[in-house]
């Protein structure tokens, strides 16, 4: 029973964690899709560097919203002892859980294949947005600037872009690492050969295999004792 107790006090205390955090998520996410230049502001200096926060806010309300669910369930379902809730929690987190099997094993044997899938969807957003949508601009630049790379695949990507189409020329991050050429052509682009931004994401990833493995792995640790915890509580429940 100090047992049952315990654990009981443990899954309250940190599901309301989760639900404080996913509840803080939800309102930036709100926050940064409603008023993104008053957020930015916040940043002062920085907030040319943050501007890609932009168009993450859909992304931060829905993984603030799972996090809210999943702290709401798994800390009203301990409180009260309620096995619906409880049961509840454990579903989603499974579901969560093999979904992030799925994409590991995607990632790992089918790259190739999420590589041309990515190609198809991003490449003809690019052509048909940069230049003319501004957040979506200034995300890419500041994933260039960041990752010192060009488009998706390489300077091809921007061909028949707005931007392409009123300057005649590439993004300067096509012609130079340190992007201080204003004026690149296609044949300097083509000279430079700035590497795409997906090959210097997979750079960097492979490079860091062991810290992302870790903490990949200490996610699916966190989350498959959780699913434990709770089925614990809900046998243990009258």
């Amino acid at each position: 029973m100090q047992c049952f107790s315990f654990i009981r006090t443990m899954m309250i205390f940190f599901n309301t964690i989760i639900f404080l955090c996913g509840a803080a998520l939800l309102a930036v996410g709100i926050w940064v899709s409603i008023d993104g230049p008053s957020f930015l502001k916040v940043f002062g200096p920085l907030s040319s560097s943050a501007t890609q926060f932009v168009n993450v806010g859909y992304f931060l309300i829905a993984a603030g919203a799972v996090l809210f669910a999943l702290g709401f369930l798994g800390c009203y379902g301990a409180h009260a002892e309620n096995k619906c809730a409880l049961m509840t929690f454990f579903l989603v987190l499974l579901i969560i859980f093999i979904a992030e099997i799925a994409a590991a094993v995607v990632a790992l044997v089918y790259t190739t294949l999420a590589e041309q899938f990515l190609t198809l969807l991003i490449v003809p957003t690019i052509k048909k947005e940069y230049g003319s949508q501004k957040d979506f601009t200034q995300v890419w630049n500041s994933t260039m600037e960041g990752l010192k790379c060009c488009g998706f695949n390489n300077y091809t990507d921007f061909q028949g872009s707005p931007y392409f189409t009123k300057n005649n020329v590439f993004p300067k991050y096509c012609c130079s690492d340190d992007a201080s050429n204003t004026n690149c052509t296609e044949a300097e682009a083509k000279k430079k050969a700035v590497k795409g931004c997906f090959s210097q994401l997979l750079h960097g990833i492979r490079t860091n295999a062991f810290a992302v493995g870790g903490v990949a792995a200490g996610i699916g640790a966190l989350e498959l004792a959780a699913m434990i915890v709770s089925m614990y509580l809900y046998c243990h429940m009258k």
